[in-house]
């Protein structure tokens, strides 16, 4: 069984309302990166230095001894960045990724933070790589994060950040239980859930582009002004997405001793400024988004279509294409994913192996279908699929007259073509069925061929509709 986890979908092309308080038109969640006295360093039983996001161009890890300019730039971050960025935010709703060794060596930042009443959400127990990281070692260090940063901070924390991340990282930080919200994924403007076992966990996801990292970056921000212009753009554009109706969430990372230098600063205190100037922003942190959304918007599981047996997938799919669960057969054995636990997605993976099926197998397919009205609805023994279809449009409360027309036409239509006359008579009504009957009779083979199987894979897609989002 081929199974595609990654998924490409996620809310689609209609995202759900987040109806976020008061009817604003955007969410604005400001990060505060706390990883000053949690990052490489052999002090702290590392192997190497530091090596990621500072000012040192092409950094690179010193084994097995300190490095002291690198040292003296995080500790910028805590020294002086911090109070700078804690004077300019202590009144709006932040959320601090603290890493719990870090916080534990800075209590009296921890304090300013708390007196601000900014949101601790843990960003893990050091600010090192876990990509390598053995699966066991990993859930033992989230475990320890949790415990320290509930003792230094007096509370345990809802929200998890990792950042250097494993692909196992959610997974693990879900499995704990603890957190309202993980934000490792960046895959969405808005909130979302996933299921790990019995675990519905909330995605709230985080930006890399809304980033101050991006100072420290090739091809990053050169300038205050860059940072500024693209800050504004971004929350311009939700902005107005939002009023047109499709209100989402604008994320921003910040970094003690990037943006906490002057320079940098001065950008974001203008960036601050131009979106309090707006009405219809709320402010806020990610607990209170992932809270929010959970009340909003809460999980609910439902059967999916990758996730079945294959007994399971075929008995309920298998009369999808009329009485050809072959063609389910083969789509179980295709790379299903998450795209197709929808209507739209499953109906591609069906539809492909109908089209890749031989000509006869497909003819199979259309011989199959049902006369329109005919013998077999008179007597009541189509499929209730059938059945449904054919009486939404009318077919089934004929009077003498009109079955006596679509009998002769479908008669003649058989002996022209050789299969029933096939329409998706959900897009239509008895007179535009009956006009469609009328021009397609005179097609030739090949042309009514192909129009049939495109219009039993219209079939197909109403019927998915009736059971898949």
């Amino acid at each position: 069984m081929h199974r595609y986890p990654r998924d490409l979908s996620g809310h689609g092309a209609t995202p759900p309302d987040p109806q976020w308080p008061g009817g604003a038109r955007i969410a604005v969640q400001i990060v505060l990166n706390y990883e000053e006295g949690g990052e490489n360093n052999v002090l702290h039983g590392d192997a190497a230095s530091e090596a990621f996001l500072s000012e040192i161009v092409g950094a690179a890890p010193w084994a097995g001894i300190r490095h002291a300019n690198m040292e003296s730039i995080y500790e910028y971050g805590a020294r002086a960045g911090f109070w700078r960025l804690h004077r300019m935010l202590k009144d709006l709703p932040v959320t601090v990724y603290g890493v719990a060794t870090a916080l534990a060596r800075s209590p009296e930042q921890v304090a300013a933070m708390q007196d601000a009443g900014w949101e601790m959400a843990s960003h893990g127990l050091k600010w090192i790589e876990h990509k390598d990281m053995p699966e066991d070692v990993e859930r033992a260090a989230i475990a320890e994060a949790i415990r320290l940063h509930t003792e230094v901070t007096g509370a345990a924390p809802r929200g998890w950040y990792c950042g250097r991340s494993s692909v196992n990282t959610i997974r693990l930080a879900s499995e704990t239980g603890q957190f309202a919200y993980v934000a490792d994924a960046y895959a969405d403007d808005l909130p979302y859930w996933q299921e790990y076992g019995d675990r519905d966990q909330l995605i709230v996801p985080y930006t890399l582009d809304c980033n101050d990292m991006r100072f420290a970056t090739p091809q990053g921000f050169n300038s205050p002004e860059q940072f500024y212009d693209y800050l504004r753009a971004t929350f311009d554009t939700l902005y107005a997405e939002g009023a047109d109706g499709r209100p989402a969430m604008m994320s921003i990372g910040l970094h003690c001793r990037l943006v906490g230098r002057p320079g940098r600063a001065e950008a974001l205190r203008r960036f601050i400024e131009h979106a309090q100037g707006h009405d219809g922003v709320w402010f806020a942190t990610r607990e209170q988004i992932a809270d929010h959304w959970a009340r909003v918007h809460p999980h609910v599981r439902r059967d999916c279509p990758s996730r079945m047996d294959h007994d399971t997938f075929v008995s309920r799919y298998g009369s999808i294409f009329e009485h050809s669960p072959w063609i389910a057969e083969r789509a179980f054995d295709l790379e299903l994913g998450p795209a197709h636990d929808t209507a739209q997605g499953l109906h591609n993976a069906l539809a492909r192996m109908f089209r890749s099926g031989t000509e006869e197998e497909r003819l199979g397919v259309l011989t199959a279908h049902p006369d329109l009205a005919g013998k077999l609805a008179h007597a009541g023994r189509l499929t209730a699929e059938s059945t449904s279809e054919q009486a939404g449009a009318g077919l089934d409360m004929l009077t003498d007259e009109e079955r006596q027309t679509f009998t002769r036409l479908n008669d003649e239509y058989v002996e022209k073509h050789g299969f029933p006359f096939i329409i998706a008579v959900r897009d239509h009504d008895k007179a535009s069925i009956l006009q469609a009957f009328h021009t397609r009779i005179d097609n030739d083979r090949e042309t009514e061929f192909a129009e049939a199987c495109r219009q039993v894979e219209r079939i197909a897609l109403h019927r998915l509709k009736d059971q898949l989002p």
